[in-house]
């Protein structure tokens, strides 16, 4: 367990976020993506999404890397606006709360 850098209350190391205050618990977190198996030239290859909270030494954003096996081809970084964006250009668009419920009722 450590304390929380925000509010000072004890928070356990598996938490990203602390429970009292929401202040992330790393400056940085990190997350791999596996290519897409029918893609036989990206086997070797993975989406490395990093997002940075920022501090003192580094501003908020969202880095994206490309890797080969071990090593990074290509990078780049987005700020948090550019990364939401980016976010709802991802999301599956969704039916109208209604249009599903009646559609759930024929069903």
């Amino acid at each position: 367990m450590h304390t929380c850098r925000h509010c000072g209350n004890g928070v356990e190391n598996r938490f990203r976020y602390c429970p009292w205050c929401a202040l992330p618990q790393r400056r940085k977190l990190v997350e791999f993506f596996a290519p897409h198996p029918a893609v036989g030239g990206d086997q070797a290859k993975a989406l490395r999404v990093s997002r940075y909270f920022g501090d003192e030494e580094t501003v908020p954003q969202v880095r994206f890397s490309i890797w080969n096996v071990d090593s990074a081809d290509a990078a780049v970084s987005l700020t948090e606006e550019e990364a939401a964006r980016l976010a709802g250009f991802l999301a599956p668009p969704r039916r109208p709360f209604l249009e599903q419920l009646r559609a759930t009722l024929r069903g």
